[in-house]
């Protein structure tokens, strides 16, 4: 047993250890980084984040989704896509990110140690390799950054074949004719349309009333409209009692009613577990909860035991890679004596779904809870000469302002290059700007980011009615 004593032991490389690690050495401390994978990145480069939008993009690619407006629904830049071509540029992006990682912790000198952790004791982590060697290592602070593992029920008969988990089913050997999703949140909405827009038959089963709950009603309604007009049957309030192999060509899955849905392929894609399993958490005094996430204290990510952190999926929503990292930055300071700033009230959230969805601030639903006088602005993407230059048919971005103030509450977009186009709005939100800015000042022509003047003319125009109609009243 060799004993080494470091500042700051992290325990995964995701986006969450990652940043800490970084953030920590450029403090000049002393950090090793333990990744029980083949190599660097965590879930976030080999099986989450990273993977699933590269799939996405080659989909998209491959499958001339983006061109079809012009050139019609049967329009395919490939014939016939395979398996093997989606996972051709998987391979390739993956392999790119692994070794900008890696450069990255060489050039900060950050120690890397393959293998499995486990406390035992609050300050002390054992790692076993490959061949089972043990290391015992020690530092003044430690961070929990594991990330998650699919949620793997019994009823369920995964066998990497016919029915996947959402790690499982970038390794499908083939594209099926039929899948069927199990599970409506961010990730089971991703492979779904992801795989529709491959021209696979999809259904998408969720056991409550809805998806996505989060997202302004507005915008999910005309996502939702979008996924029933390509034909995506959608499944909702519909708990799945069972799923069956019928035969190697198919399953069924089993709901409660009476109701049956047939596929040739299973995707479960209903939660995630955080990766707590074995790190022994006993011995270090941390208790998870029954997801294996670890609660923290927000502003500092502190767990219950006061020198051992906890960041990214593991600890619960957002459970997005780009909070992850600040959440690992803000760690590392608090942890190693440095001043951290905190990141900004809100945060963008992006869904790489087809189409994609990004959203920050409020939702109308919450304003008007919080009994906000406001007025809504909606822009289509059609109405927009980029919009008309790109063939775009759907697509929208909606803003809500304070009626009182004229700040932006919230911004919402549906369609082509929405996760992009929501910084702007963030900016705005984040800098308590508003009403008068979109209408004042210029944006690039021709481009979707005009649709933030278009939505903010019918806002402003909306806005002089109702002072108009006040006005009358009076």
């Amino acid at each position: 047993m060799s004993v080494n004593h470091f500042d700051l032991l992290v325990i995964g490389s995701g986006p969450a250890g990652r940043r800490a690690a970084i953030q920590a050495a450029k403090l000049d401390r002393s950090v090793l980084v333990v990744e029980r994978g083949r190599r660097v990145g965590g879930v976030s480069v080999h099986t989450g984040t990273i993977p699933s939008k590269t799939l996405r993009e080659t989909a998209l690619n491959l499958s001339g989704w983006r061109e079809r407006g012009f050139y019609g629904r049967s329009y395919r830049v490939k014939k016939d896509i395979s398996a093997d071509d989606l996972r051709t540029r998987l391979h390739l992006t993956l392999e790119h990110e692994v070794e900008v990682l890696e450069h990255q912790f060489a050039r900060n000198r950050v120690t890397t140690i393959r293998g499995s952790a486990r406390f035992t004791d609050s300050r002390t982590v054992e790692v076993e390799g490959d061949t089972g060697e043990l290391q015992s290592f020690t530092a003044d602070n430690m961070l929990i950054a594991v990330g998650t593992v699919p949620f793997r029920p019994d009823y369920v008969p995964f066998d990497g074949v016919s029915v996947f988990d959402s790690d499982e089913i970038l390794e499908i050997s083939r594209l099926p004719r039929s899948m069927a999703v199990i599970g409506a949140g961010v990730i089971g909405v991703e492979y779904a349309t992801i795989f529709s827009a491959l021209d696979v038959n999809v259904t998408l089963v969720e056991p409550r009333d809805s998806m996505l709950d989060f997202l302004d009603e507005e915008l999910l309604e005309d996502f939702t409209y979008q996924l029933r007009d390509r034909g995506m049957a959608l499944r909702f309030g519909s708990k799945v009692k069972s799923v069956t192999r019928r035969d190697e060509h198919g399953c069924e899955i089993h709901l409660e009613g009476g109701r049956a849905v047939r596929a040739q392929t299973v995707l479960f894609a209903a939660g995630r577990m955080g990766a707590t399993e074995t790190l022994n958490l006993a011995a270090c005094g941390l208790t998870p909860d029954h997801r294996g996430r670890l609660a923290v204290d927000p502003s500092t990510l502190q767990t219950s035991v006061p020198h051992i952190y906890a960041a990214g999926d593991v600890i619960g929503f957002p459970s997005l890679a780009s909070t992850s990292m600040e959440q690992g930055r803000i760690a590392a300071c608090h942890a190693l004596g440095a001043p951290a700033q905190q990141p900004p009230e809100y945060f963008p959230y992006g869904i790489y779904s087809v189409p994609e969805m990004s959203t920050v601030g409020m939702s109308e639903k919450e304003v008007v809870e919080r009994k906000i006088p406001y007025e809504c602005g909606v822009a289509r993407f059609r109405e927009t000469s980029r919009g008309h230059i790109m063939g775009l048919e759907s697509g929208m971005l909606k803003m809500i302002f304070s009626l009182k103030t004229r700040r932006l509450l919230g911004c919402h977009i549906v369609g082509e290059g929405a996760t992009e186009l929501i910084h702007i709005g963030q900016a705005v939100l984040n800098l308590k700007g508003g009403l008068d800015y979109f209408v004042e000042n210029t944006f690039n022509y021709p481009t979707l980011a005009e649709a933030y003047k278009i939505a903010a003319l019918d806002a402003w125009n909306r806005m002089g009615a109702a002072e108009r109609l006040v006005a009358v009243e009076a």
